[in-house]
């Protein structure tokens, strides 16, 4: 009992970065070793993010066991915070009445992400052991399209009526606090359920008792509809600074919010998946990639080296039909690695510009000639530069100055056709309804690759009169 104790004490002394290896390391000594009780202990101090964050650092097989220490107060806010892989195995391996608990008891928005996430079959048993209440909720969450801001908006929020009083409303928050998920926006509705005004905490603490809530509201409210994109209510909400935006249907009326939280889960995820298609063309649907089983990691990212060996197969192709030009000049074959590698690097940057651009409206005032424009004129100026630093470089490996202006010229053109594609193919892929960051980098690599050599090879025989 004294090591727990010690161990507690450390707790509250280390930094959060640390705090999650610290209780995962000992719980999983406490685990193994059968001390159940010094393992429950342990978790007291702990907060449930850094308790969730623990169990998916251990062995799966211990993440029912460690889950099962938890009260059933700790046990609904801490699942919410697991990762949804280790979500759908807690399902499986936890009794019926466990699951019904925690599943029951989450907020409406996280319950349908889950959902998603699970089997058909599973949905269906859980949604048969939900309340009523919370049956209706999901069910009504579930029915609009994934990614918008019907599907991830939460139903738990406190409206006011015009009429109401400062003193009524602030009884009607005390009332309702524990059953909504955001209490600093007030919503103002007619009887018709139509948003009419927006009140914050603030406004009504500082005003009079006695005030009319349709005096001190906002009735310029800034909303989205239940089909907008979560991208674009994420951006939305990012841009006003908001806790929340108020969801309505086509009617106008209020139906739910999206809170800040979410947006946050929201921008992650997205940025996620563009690093994950960026890097390598996996798509990672949401999922942390880490936890994700080898072979179908394996599935994901076969593709896309499928298609870069096809690109290879079709340079290796072109080079073998300019034999008789690299047999004259051997040291032409030397520059071939450079030329792409290069064309390449500046390819994907236009492409990463472009599409973070795209993801964070940056570039939304320019249009995409604009766009394209400007990456071509910032590819010659480092074709330019690169060029040149490979004219000379090429001249004193191989002494032959007609080699290295071969050389350097290529690099200019490929420097420039590289810069093109990687700004110009994020847009048509966006026009084309594609996904911009998952098949631009394939794409890129062809053109580049396949016209780079291309380029070489044909500008190597006007200028060396071949």
């Amino acid at each position: 009992m004294t090591e727990i104790n010690n161990l507690n004490s450390t707790i509250q002394n280390v930094s959060r970065r640390e705090l999650r290896d610290l209780v995962r390391t000992q719980l999983q000594m406490l685990l193994e070793t059968g001390d159940l009780q010094g393992a429950k202990a342990i978790l007291v101090p702990v907060q449930p993010a850094d308790i969730a964050e623990a169990i998916e650092g251990l062995p799966e097989a211990m993440h029912a066991l460690a889950f099962r220490l938890l009260s059933k107060d700790e046990a609904i806010e801490v699942y919410e915070y697991l990762d949804y892989s280790v979500q759908e195995r807690l399902i499986e391996e936890l009794k019926s009445q466990e699951v019904r608990d925690i599943v029951d008891q989450m907020s409406p928005d996280d319950r349908a992400r889950l959902f998603d996430e699970l089997p058909a079959k599973v949905v269906n048993r859980l949604l048969e052991q939900l309340s009523p209440a919370e049956r209706q909720a999901t069910a009504q969450l579930l029915g609009y399209e994934a990614d918008t801001a019907g599907r991830i908006m939460t139903l738990e929020l406190i409206s006011l009526k015009e009429n109401f009083t400062v003193f009524q409303a602030l009884e009607r928050i005390r009332n309702l606090a524990n059953a909504s998920e955001m209490i600093y926006y007030l919503y103002v509705m007619d009887a018709a359920r139509r948003l009419t005004g927006i009140v914050s905490l603030r406004e009504l603490v500082t005003s009079q008792p006695e005030q009319i809530i349709g005096e001190i509201m906002t009735r310029d409210v800034i909303f989205v509809h239940t089909d907008t994109d979560q991208e674009e209510v994420a951006r939305l909400i990012q841009r006003y600074d908001f806790l929340a935006v108020p969801v309505v249907d086509r009617e106008q009326r209020l139906v739910g919010i999206v809170t800040v939280d979410d947006v946050i889960d929201i921008l992650q995820q997205e940025t996620t998946e563009d690093i994950y298609a960026l890097g390598g063309g996996v798509q990672s649907g949401g999922d942390n990639y880490f936890q994700m089983n080898l072979l179908e990691i394996a599935r994901k990212r076969v593709v896309w080296l499928l298609v870069l060996l096809v690109t290879n197969t079709i340079t290796g192709t072109i080079i073998k039909s300019q034999e008789d030009l690299l047999a004259k000049v051997v040291t032409l074959t030397a520059f071939i690695p450079l030329l792409t590698g290069t064309g390449g690097n500046v390819g994907a940057q236009s492409s990463t510009v472009v599409i973070r651009g795209m993801n964070t409206d940056e570039i939304r005032s320019l249009g995409a000639l604009q766009v394209i424009g400007r990456e071509a004129i910032a590819g010659l100026l480092l074709g330019g530069m690169l060029g040149t630093i490979a004219t000379i470089w090429a001249y004193f490996l191989q002494g032959r100055l007609e080699v290295a202006i071969a050389v350097g010229v290529s690099l200019v053109a490929i420097s420039l056709l590289a810069s093109i594609s990687g700004s110009a193919l994020p847009f048509l892929f966006r026009y084309l309804r594609l996904d911009p960051a998952l098949m631009s980098a394939p794409f890129i690599t062809t053109a580049v690759d396949v016209l780079g050599v291309l380029i070489y090879f044909n500008l190597a025989r006007v200028i060396l009169n071949l």
